[in-house]
């Protein structure tokens, strides 16, 4: 037996690098395990336990058992004679506890290969623990792994000695992964799933961005330059709003670097996704129009009560340029310039005098109804009669107004009545 056990430890100690004590232990409990299946009955026993001597390959099972005067045993599994007991100790009195070898004489090379067997799911379960342990708090962080096969749609991946999951919505639309691939993932999370711990990776998540930027940028690394936002569209295109903390440091060409070499390095392990980096302002018009260059826009208004920027350009071929791709460009400007607790849009639109005259009108509408505290409606069509301002709406008869809006006279002096008080 001595080949067999020294191999067997040094085999998962070696190649799955598990501590020794606890090779041993999950050893152990797989003897036990082994030693009740040769032996009819001894589940009953209450304290026992496999002695191993990994050097000499010797395995001997012992059980703690109770000493009681002769005539009173009365459960052989725990209990031992006292006679029989001071066999092997004379100083050995009732009450005292004995430990006894129960080893079968044939409990040999038919027991190695039990305990080979039975030992996998204790071995297993000290691998889920070292993946715990060595990645519980590691969320957050990027690793490279190796692409190992696929299991019922996902990726299982090799990350230090241990497997990283990838499903299917965490993946690159359109990106290749076979066999022995290496890559880079961002850990998602830990978590425990049906089967054990589960280090979940992601090649989409727009944090694999950010620690590329991270671990390429020096100026990143130390704080000079700050990443405010980042917008997402994985496999097409990133958008990454960048600030600097020392006026002397440009953001934009840090991320660049020399001769584009930092940015492509990321681009090169992201299978060539498009990466715009902007430089952050909280001038949201400013921002906006750096977002969508080169196309250069006509104007850029910014509603704050809706929460829309307003991007007007000269025709439809700009306005397919301004917005990208499905648009894409426009929607990822969008998620940056928003927060979680404000989701803003950006609408893009050629240049029409009558739709630009009909905008400002229902500006000017909005602005006119929240300073009279009437309906938009009303402000509209006081705006359509000339009545811009409080002032101008003072000199209004009151009967026009009624008329025109089809409102009582009454509301129609109640109207004039805040804007004489407005206009002072």
């Amino acid at each position: 037996m001595t080949s067999d056990i020294a191999a067997l430890v040094d085999f998962y100690v070696r190649e799955k690098e598990l501590p020794r004590e606890r090779v041993l232990q999950a050893l152990e409990s797989a003897f036990l395990t082994a030693y009740r299946k040769m032996v009819p009955g001894s589940e009953q026993i209450e304290q026992i336990f496999a002695d191993i001597n990994t050097q000499k390959g010797i395995v001997r099972i012992k059980a703690i058992m109770t000493v009681v005067p002769d005539d009173d045993v009365t459960d052989a599994f725990n209990e031992v004679p006292l006679s029989l007991a001071q066999r092997k100790a004379a100083e050995i009195q009732p009450g005292d506890t004995l430990t006894v070898n129960i080893t079968p004489s044939d409990f040999g090379r038919i027991a190695v290969q039990t305990a080979r067997q039975t030992m996998q799911q204790s071995i297993r379960k000290a691998e889920q623990e070292m993946l715990l342990e060595s990645f519980k708090d590691r969320a957050g962080d990027i690793v490279t792994g190796t692409v190992r096969r696929f299991d019922k749609g996902d990726i299982i991946v090799d990350i230090d000695k241990f497997e990283g999951i990838v499903p299917a919505r965490q993946r690159i639309p359109g990106e290749d992964y076979a066999p022995n691939d290496k890559m880079r993932f961002y850990i998602c999370e830990v978590r425990d799933g049906v089967r054990g711990p589960e280090v979940i990776l992601s090649r989409s998540h727009p944090n694999l961005v950010r620690r590329l930027f991270e671990s390429e940028v020096v100026e990143i690394a130390d704080h000079t330059v700050e990443i405010r936002e980042i917008a997402r569209d994985a496999g097409y295109r990133t958008k990454i709003a960048v600030c600097s903390a020392d006026p002397n440091v440009d953001p934009v060409g840090a991320c660049v670097g020399m001769r584009g070499s930092r940015v492509k390095s990321i681009v090169n392990e992201l299978n060539h996704e498009k990466i715009d980096i902007l430089e952050w302002t909280e001038d949201k018009a400013a921002f906006v129009e750096s977002a969508i260059a080169p196309v250069k826009p006509m104007s850029v208004t910014v509603d704050e009560a809706s929460r829309e920027v307003r991007v007007i350009v000269e025709d439809d071929r700009e306005v397919a340029k301004a917005i990208g791709r499905k648009g894409q460009n426009a929607r990822l400007t969008a998620r940056l310039i928003s927060t979680p607790s404000e989701k803003w849009d950006v609408k893009v639109r050629a240049y029409d005098p009558q739709a630009e005259i009909n905008q400002r009108l229902k500006d000017a509408a909005k602005a006119l109804a929240k300073e009279l505290e009437i309906g938009d409606e009303i402000a509209f069509g006081l705006i359509t009669m000339g009545g811009t301002t409080a002032s101008a709406i003072v000199g209004m008869p009151a009967a026009d107004i009624a008329e025109n809006l089809n409102i009582t006279h009454e509301e129609a002096e109640a109207i004039i009545c805040r804007a004489r008080t407005i206009a002072g």
